[in-house]
């Protein structure tokens, strides 16, 4: 063997010699204990004070999250309450240049490192403060967490930076003579929907004793093309807000009628069951307490399952119940409406 390659065979053994050497020596004998730290290195880390920023540290980089919560309920609560501390969490520029998608992956990368997180089980953490327990005060809002909403993520309904959910903008009283007028203004939509308001059609909804406020944004959200539909896109083009308020002044104020069902009884209690995670916006009984969300019950029943496949498919725009109706199956839709129609409406 040439005498070049020995002398580097040497070489290289004599320094394996003393990188292992040097391993054990250097190497704390405590090393590995608890995984790759050193025994003593658990109770340092444990000793490390949270760095605290406070909220105003997030606004620059975060300002769309920060003015929702600083102008909802949740601005008594700071950032890191839910995100953790910030610590040393950098305040990263945007590029120069409009590569938004690579300062993302960075700005991403970093938030880990410093221990920010964004809280990926909404219910354990929301529940912390809203869980319904003695001695909590009044002003905080309360839930029972299992019958409040199925199992659904808190975040299907609510914004987490501003979670409350206000009765809408639309749901005041009637005007005076806005019910007379809204009267003759529901001649165009008897055909459907009934004389008063009591659809003979099982494919159409009965409108009389509907929520006001409900009426008012159904019928815009037409107008404005949210929802599709070919009669009522039409319509809706044509009624100026005026009018819209006026027919829901009108309908809202006739009495309603049923439609019951002939659904067999077990299909009914199973309806009974999932209409647990419904009854926080439309009532326990179909009847919902709050004018911008509709009441259910003694909706037509082919109706009921049109609209809810109809959020599924997106042809209803709605996030709070494209979110809630996504995983039900055919059946579990026609055991909902089958258990809604067949309530006493009121």
């Amino acid at each position: 063997m040439p005498k070049h390659i020995v002398r580097l065979l040497l070489l290289m053994a004599i320094a394996g010699v003393v990188m292992l050497g040097a391993r054990f020596y250097f190497l704390d004998k405590s090393f590995g204990v608890y995984g790759h730290y050193r025994a003593d290195a658990v109770a340092e880390i444990a000793a490390d004070t949270p760095i605290y920023q406070g909220a105003a540290y997030c606004q620059s980089c975060h300002h769309e999250r920060f003015d929702q919560w600083s102008t909802g309920i949740h601005k008594v609560v700071n950032c890191e309450t839910c995100h953790g501390a910030a610590g040393k969490h950098p305040k990263i520029k945007p590029p120069v240049v409009s590569d938004m998608r690579a300062h993302n992956l960075i700005a991403s990368s970093r938030y880990d490192k410093f221990n920010l997180s964004v809280p990926a089980d909404a219910v354990k953490l929301c529940t912390l403060c809203h869980e319904k327990m003695p001695g909590r005060p009044a002003i905080q809002r309360q839930i029972e967490v299992n019958a409040h909403a199925g199992g659904q993520a808190c975040t299907v309904c609510h914004n987490a930076h501003s979670p409350e959910i206000a009765v809408a903008a639309v749901s005041k009283k009637a005007q005076p003579g806005a019910v007379a007028a809204g009267k003759q203004q529901a001649g165009r939509c008897a055909a459907c929907h009934g004389a008063d308001g009591v659809s003979g059609n099982p494919a159409w909804p009965s409108l009389a004793g509907q929520q006001r406020g409900y009426l008012v944004s159904a019928l815009q959200a037409y107008k404005a093309g949210a929802r599709r539909d070919p009669m009522m896109t039409n319509l809706a083009k044509e009624l100026t807000e005026p009018d819209i308020n006026e027919l829901a002044d009108y309908y809202a104020s006739l009495g309603c009628k049923s439609a019951g069902t002939n659904a067999a009884a077990t299909i009914i209690s199973a309806g009974k069951a999932k209409a647990a995670g419904c009854a926080a916006c439309h009532g326990a009984g179909g009847v919902s307490g709050n004018s911008a969300w509709p009441s259910l019950a003694g909706l037509q029943e082919t109706y009921l399952v049109t609209a809810l496949k109809a959020y599924q498919s997106g042809v209803r725009q709605d996030p709070m119940m494209a979110g809630l109706v996504k995983g039900l199956s055919d059946a579990e839709i026609g055991q909902l409406a089958a258990y809604y129609a067949g309530l006493k409406c009121k």
